[in-house]
């Protein structure tokens, strides 16, 4: 057997450059597809999180009999609220740990008794107002149904 002393054997200009080629190729495919998703994956995290809240909202009334009223908000979640309606069974865990900001930083919208049930709770979305397209839609409990 013979061996070669140095045999080393690299990668041509050529070789180098083709498989930049294809490496730019696969990123101007996959990029536009991945990118666009990001909005996407915070419209379900906002649903998610509303179904959160509204599971603790659901507790609170099974406890107390009642929903928050809209001047205890949703800091009745956390906190033992006062004023009316009483909250006599209050859990002194409290039903969430904290209350959530949507996936724009924004406070969830929350008010008892609601237009279409027993409490509107919804989003302000991407563009944090009232109403909104596309985007910046707001996301209501009403939506995941």
């Amino acid at each position: 057997m013979k061996y070669r002393a140095n045999a080393q054997r690299g990668f041509t200009l050529i070789e180098i450059m083709v498989v930049m080629v294809i490496l730019g190729l696969l990123v101007a495919v996959v990029a536009p597809n991945i990118l666009g998703r990001g909005e996407e994956a915070r419209i379900g995290v906002a649903k998610t999180q509303l179904r959160n809240v509204s599971n603790a909202l659901d507790l609170y009334k099974l406890d107390n009999f009642n929903y928050p009223s809209t001047e205890q908000g949703l800091d009745a979640l956390v906190n033992e609220p006062s004023g009316s309606p009483e909250a006599k069974n209050w859990n002194k865990d409290g039903y969430l740990p904290s209350l959530p900001l949507d996936p724009w930083e924004n406070e969830f919208q929350y008010v008892s008794p609601g237009s279409e049930g027993p409490y509107d709770l919804y989003s302000l979305g991407a563009d944090g107002k009232d109403g909104g397209d596309e985007d910046g839609a707001d996301i209501s409990i009403y939506d995941l149904k």
